[in-house]
């Protein structure tokens, strides 16, 4: 019996999978029922996209639909990266775009490629296009659009989705959301024409509609389209929801799918609602969606935030949206698809939401992922983790998320690995972090490695005290420390005076805090403490040496954070200032200026940075010549970092 369609008009048909060929208990059905979208038939809901280069590796990890990258509209005037970036179609880059076609066609999935402009954000080699004229920040000139520029753009808009149709792409992604051309016209922010093409919706939509209908006309009726908008700039003055809907009503003629999404990529106020830290809701996008479901018959699409295929099967079983786009969860595992498909879930790598992956967030400095080594180390980190040809016998000291990285990899190694840890339990400062409001995701990560510990013949062995004599009485060829840090706590009068605790401590006694609470401390884990008590309706003071909070952290976190502080009145931030004594429940503290600030609490939390455990890292050293010393005992970093360092140990052996 062929499936059964249960939805079918003119260019888009849902299957629902026939239960009765597979057999047996199966999860996810609505994920990896089939969908036919203007012939073009996916075999499952998920779409991979258009975030890193892995665009092979996402398809084989079982993605439907992976969009390969993206292609610039107007060579010289429509990069985000810069103005001498190639047209992707010109004759000798041809060759090379194909290449992503097949790539993902190897894989099994289906490819599309995001059809860009910048407009007036873009970085060009004279001039920006813009709905109007400026002179912006940096000093370029913004050109708005007269009726021969407009028309020159959209002769562009057809030869690069020609272009995409000879290279092979199985359909085209047009980006018409996140603060680039298209999106600049339809929005108020941007747009403040008096024309034809400014004042009313009507009028806005005017050029962007214009870019639909040429496409269009190029590419055929039978040829599917996919189109991005953002349901909400998160900024003053940007565009109202109501006129997003209409809008996609509007383009519906022209369109086969409408994938949600929101913000503006470049202001980074309005782009941490485009990549959202886990200080935001998770599929923050869905409540948009769901509404724009009900307006059109297209394929409606979500992104951002779709962290689990539970969340992604709730999603389509609701009927709330068709389609589910994964970016950075596709980043953290490219897998995550197959091992969903495989009844695998605890087995994905889940994503932090930590935006480390993402190159705004640490101006270039330290782009990679919490969990996945090998995202932006291609070159050097293999897909695979081969065996190793002569299995060894591996020590690794402490079960934080470096050292459980690396028994993990050392295992599916083929070593015979041997797991100490002091407490009585798996996860080092994980343990403490999982427990916090807004880390779920940490939570998601360290179920995730313990399952990933107990499905494999690793010898644990908890509530056992590492001492250089049991080290050596294990005979290891190798030696993994990865035993972390402990909590700084400086040198103050009064800090071991009742009612003052380290943030670990606080964590685990949150109920027992009293109305007024100083936390000693403004780095992200300190901050979040305070966010935390905050939400609780205790009033809180952060007091910070630096002039800054959460310094540690990426600037995207930081604007993230900045955000949910302004929503709570009970927080009051001290930064440049520093604390010079505690006594009987009063912080005498001394701001930059030489002010001096009385500060009353019910409690204090320390949370001034870690001390790396160095002088018990060298203990372990000279047992065997293959020691290598990871993570937080070398010096206090994050999760990423570890987590690399105990991959890369196991690579290594």
């Amino acid at each position: 019996m062929p499936a059964e369609a249960v939805y079918a008009p003119d260019k888009f048909v849902a299957y629902e999978l026939d239960a009765s060929k597979r057999g047996g208990s199966w999860m996810f059905d609505h994920l990896f029922a089939p969908i036919t979208i203007n012939g073009m038939t996916l075999k499952n809901r998920i779409v991979a996209a258009p975030t890193g280069d892995l665009y092979e590796e996402k398809a084989l990890g079982g993605a439907a639909l992976v969009i390969a990258g993206h292609a610039i509209v107007e060579p010289g005037r429509s990069s985000f990266a810069s103005g001498d970036e190639p047209w992707p179609f010109e004759k000798y880059e041809r060759e090379a775009t194909h290449e992503r076609v097949m790539g993902v066609h190897r894989g099994g999935a289906r490819a599309s490629v995001e059809i860009f402009h910048g407009g007036l954000h873009a970085r060009m080699k004279d001039y920006a296009k813009g709905p109007c004229s400026y002179t912006r920040e940096d000093g370029v000139e913004v050109r708005g659009m007269d009726e021969a520029m407009m028309q020159e753009t959209l002769d562009w808009y057809a030869k690069t989705c020609s272009g995409a149709v000879k290279a092979g792409f199985d359909s085209i992604f047009l980006h018409f959301g996140h603060g680039w051309l298209p999106a600049q016209f339809l929005s108020p922010l941007y747009n403040h024409r008096t024309d034809e093409y400014g004042g009313s919706l009507e009028n806005r939509a005017k050029f962007p509609l214009r870019i639909l209908e040429i496409v269009r006309k190029t590419v055929g009726p039978r040829y599917p389209v996919d189109m991005r908008i953002s349901a909400s700039e998160w900024v003053p003055g940007g565009i109202a929801f109501e006129d997003v809907v209409e809008f996609c009503k509007m383009a519906e003629p022209y369109v086969d799918a409408i994938q949600i999404s929101s913000g503006i990529d470049v202001n980074k106020v309005a782009n941490v609602h485009t990549v959202t830290s886990n200080l935001e809701e998770e599929m923050p996008n869905l409540k948009w969606a769901r509404e724009v479901k009900r307006a059109v018959k297209v394929p409606v699409g979500v992104v951002g935030g779709v962290l689990t295929p539970q969340m992604a099967e709730d999603a389509i079983a609701a009927g709330d949206v068709d389609i589910v786009a994964l970016g950075r969860e596709l980043i953290a595992d490219p897998e995550w698809a197959k091992k969903a498909e495989e009844n695998r879930p605890e087995d994905i790598s889940p994503c932090l939401r930590c935006s480390n992956c993402y190159h705004i967030a640490s101006d270039h400095w330290n782009v990679g992922c919490s969990v996945n080594p090998r995202y932006h180390h291609e070159t050097f980190v293999p897909a695979k983790i081969e065996q190793a040809e002569e299995p060894k016998r591996v020590v690794v000291v402490g079960a934080g998320p470096g050292g459980l990285k690396a028994a993990i990899s050392a295992c599916d190694r083929g070593h015979k690995v041997i797991l100490i840890e002091r407490e009585q339990e798996l996860g080092g400062m994980l343990r403490f972090i999982a427990k916090e409001p807004h880390k779920a995701e940490v939570a998601r990560l360290l179920e995730h490695y313990r399952i990933q510990i107990a499905k494999r013949d690793i010898d644990v062995r908890l509530g056992c005290e590492a001492t250089p004599e049991l080290v050596k009485s294990l005979e290891p060829d190798a030696l993994c420390i990865a035993i972390g840090a402990t909590e700084r706590v400086p040198r103050i009068e009064g800090l071991e005076g009742p009612h003052v605790m380290v943030g670990t401590q606080a964590i685990l006694h949150e109920n027992e805090l009293g109305q007024r609470v100083v936390i000693l401390g403004g780095g992200s884990i300190g901050c979040e403490l305070a966010l935390a008590s905050a939400e609780r309706g205790r009033d809180v003071t952060v007091v910070e040496m630096c002039d800054h909070l959460a310094g540690n952290a990426n600037s995207l976190y930081q604007e993230a954070l900045r955000q949910k502080f302004e929503l709570h009145p009970n927080i009051q931030v001290l930064t440049s200032c520093s604390c010079q004594k505690v006594a009987e429940g009063v912080a005498r503290c001394t701001m930059a200026d030489g002010t001096a600030r009385v500060i009353p609490f019910d409690d204090m939390v320390i949370s001034t940075g870690m001390a790396a455990r160095s002088k018990e890292a060298e203990a372990l050293y000279g047992i065997v010549r293959n020691t290598v010393a990871i993570g937080d005992c070398t010096r206090p970093s994050n999760i990423m970092n570890a987590v690399f360092e105990g991959h890369s140990f196991a690579l290594c052996m």
